[in-house]
């Protein structure tokens, strides 16, 4: 670990290696190679020939192909601190490891070959990360949703209590919006295609003098390396890049994902304050350095606080787009190595925190029981007034009642700071006609929540079911939190 220079917290503190593998030197600079092979290769069984001799032979390819990963990073350091140019250090470092194959690394390319295909691969990539932790976090809180679907809880409107609901319903409302993420993620990962190698200003001109101006064998190249690296297509039009939209798409979906994270992390944490829900708290975690009894959310407050991150960082890729000049300008290559991977890096941070939150999420059905009873009363009014009505009274006149004693109830509960009373009111009351123990036979806690239960059945079976059926491979992704 390095004390004496500035380090990102996104890698000493919150992504997983598994992310910041993807956005090393090691996947950047043989993802680089893996290209100038696939080009060779290309270019070799396309015909490319001078004077009738082949221009690229297999030794070449071979001898490439065996300097893929052992990639001698001096070499270009040094050669970097002469050209300052980062693909042509590469270029040569790799030309020294291969000799043979020294003059033809490269062919017919422009830098953005290597820099923007490698950008698509590695997103690509990173994509795929994010989709098996976001399928994870879904398969946790169905789990979650099961387990509590029928226990009554009081919903909330303006953080006001509401008409209830259920502790599993309420989880339904978190994990829709990560199956919204989850639609969101797979779409903009279909559409993804490579560059391709286009040229300077995505003319192909240097190919059309390469190939003495056949158009046919041209339209080969860039389906040929697409499928050599793993993708369908190429983008059939471009300028110098791929287009910068693209970059603001992938974003967007992760601040879509930061967005659902972070609403549900706000929940979370308003129902730790209430004490009917609580984040995992380890044996030994210290919640304030001055208040020992502490038991703060801070995992959730962290899913907030990197959410907003992530919400923010998209506009980086908006803007750059929006900003590009013609066939191209470099004002997008700081940014895009500071927002693109950061992006990634925070929002990975954020579905492992996500990941062991639900798992490890501690419900008090008794503390939700207190605060329900507390409030219930005030909404059985309707039934109660009902029964009391079968008992003979007028209906008008005993609203007008019940809406006098709800006011004296209230004002007990607010000013005297005492239990809720409206029970014992309207049971003293003769007009009524009903016994306390008949009000009470109203308060049950699932007679007022609906069809929440049955909706989360309903939501599990046909909507989450056949998604976590689809990728039963990706499941049970563990987090690990390292503060």
């Amino acid at each position: 670990m390095s004390t004496d220079r500035y380090t990102s917290p996104l890698s000493e503190r919150y992504a997983s290696r598994e992310m910041q593998y993807i956005f090393s030197q090691d996947m950047k600079f043989t993802t680089w190679r893996r290209l100038w092979i696939a080009l060779a290769e290309t270019e070799m069984e396309l015909g490319l020939s001078e004077n009738g001799k082949p221009v690229i032979t297999q030794e070449m390819i071979d001898e490439m192909k065996a300097h893929v990963d052992d990639i001698n990073y001096d070499v270009a350091v040094e050669r970097e601190k002469l050209v300052r140019h980062d693909v042509m250090s590469h270029v040569y470092a790799y030309g020294q490891q291969c000799p043979k194959a020294a003059g033809i690394i490269h062919l017919g390319a422009t830098s953005c070959y290597v820099g923007d295909n490698t950008d698509i691969i590695v997103m690509n990539e990173a994509l795929k990360l994010v989709h098996k932790k976001l399928v994870s976090v879904i398969a946790e809180l169905s789990n979650f949703a099961e387990k509590y679907k029928d226990l009554p809880t009081l919903a909330f409107t303006h953080f006001q209590p509401a008409q209830p609901t259920t502790v599993g319903k309420r989880a339904t409302l978190w994990m829709q919006e990560f199956l919204m993420d989850l639609e969101d993620l797979e779409y903009v990962q279909s559409t993804l295609r490579l560059l391709g190698s286009k040229g300077t200003t995505g003319t192909q001109a240097s190919f059309l003098e390469l190939f003495n101006g056949d158009q046919e064998t041209i339209d080969k190249i860039d389906p040929m390396i697409a499928e050599k690296m793993g993708f369908d297509a190429c983008y059939p039009v471009s300028g110098q890049t791929y287009s910068r939209k693209v970059d603001t798409r992938v974003l967007n979906v992760l601040a879509g994902i930061a967005a659902s994270a972070h609403k549900m992390s706000n929940d979370i944490r308003l129902l730790q304050h209430l004490k009917e829900v609580e984040e995992p708290f380890e044996k030994n975690q210290i919640g304030s350095s001055a208040m020992a009894y502490k038991r703060n959310p801070m995992r959730s407050e962290r899913i907030a606080s990197l959410s907003r991150y992530v919400m923010v960082d998209a506009l980086n890729p908006a803007i750059t787009s929006a900003t590009q000049w013609f066939e191209r300008t470099l004002d997008d290559s700081a940014n895009k190595r500071l927002s693109v991977p950061e992006g990634f890096l925070a929002i990975d941070g954020i579905l492992d925190l996500c990941l062991n939150v639900v798992d490890g999420l501690v419900v008090y059905p008794k503390v939700i029981y207190k605060h329900f009873m507390a409030e219930i009363p005030f909404m059985a009014t309707e039934n109660i007034m009902m029964d009391a009505v079968k008992q003979g009274g007028n209906r008008q006149e005993l609203h007008e009642k019940i809406r006098k004693l709800s006011m004296e109830a209230g004002k007990t509960v607010k000013e005297e700071g005492k239990d809720n009373n409206l029970v014992d009111l309207i049971a003293a009351d003769p007009a009524f006609g009903l016994t306390k123990e008949q009000i009470e036979a109203n308060l049950k806690p699932e007679l007022y929540v609906g069809r929440a239960p049955r909706q989360v059945e309903v939501f599990l079976r046909d909507v989450v079911r056949p998604v976590l059926d689809k990728y039963q491979g990706e499941l049970g992704v563990k987090a690990e939190i390292n503060v």
